[in-house]
């Protein structure tokens, strides 16, 4: 008996790539219910793998299902936001810590690159990339080496993005969030690990903050 294609390689996993994208850009705005039949079409394949990959993003937090009515993207409220935070802070912070005593040279360029084409945006006078935060971000997991860590900071940020995605842009926010890469970067490249941490939670802190504004406005 041939085993099942690995959830990647099969139907279900590509529409999970294509329907998590959907979310996390706001092409699903929160409070929205997943209309099954109408993304099937557009994807080309039948509601089984969909539902499928419905269960998946449900699983990651980014898709509620609800009994007899089907999948909802989530709306955000400020308790969610706080509770993401309280969890990003501690794995972040943890993550700069290991970040600035295991980094290499090839950690250290990706990190200056992704703000040097963060600032090279901004300065065009586009919106600040939040790919290109969420590439920062990942980078400096990355140089953490942490597995563990770097998987649940993936399920939090993408949580995150979502909750962003029904937000204004911010450009004073955005630009601050710029610097304090760049900071985290010398951070990191010093081998200090204690500013590489206090710098982060202050950022995180401040994201969140601007988040929490957004919402009740």
């Amino acid at each position: 008996m041939t085993p099942p294609a690995p959830l990647h390689l099969s139907l279900a996993g590509q529409a999970v790539d294509v329907l998590r994208e959907q979310v996390l850009i706001g092409e699903i705005p929160p409070g929205s219910r997943v209309n099954e039949v109408e993304v099937a079409q557009k994807l080309g394949i039948s509601r089984g793998p969909l539902r499928e990959a419905i269960r998946h993003l449900a699983s990651e937090g980014l898709l509620t299902l609800v009994p007899h009515r089907g999948a909802f993207v989530p709306d955000a409220s400020p308790e969610d936001v706080r509770a993401l935070f309280e969890l990003r802070t501690a794995l972040e912070c943890a993550a700069a810590e290991l970040a600035a005593s295991r980094r290499t040279d090839v950690d250290l360029v990706r990190l200056q690159e992704v703000c040097a084409e963060s600032r090279r945006n901004y300065k065009a006078g586009q919106p600040f990339p939040y790919r290109l935060d969420l590439a920062f971000h990942q980078t400096l997991i990355e140089a953490a080496r942490s597995p563990y860590i770097a998987e649940q900071v993936r399920l939090v940020q993408q949580r995150v993005v979502l909750l962003r995605s029904a937000l204004d842009d911010d450009p004073p926010h955005q630009h601050a969030s710029m610097d304090d890469h760049d900071e985290l970067v010398r951070a990191i490249a010093d081998g200090d690990a204690a500013t590489a941490s206090t710098v982060m939670r202050r950022h995180l802190s401040r994201v969140c903050a601007q988040m929490l504004t957004s919402l009740t406005h």
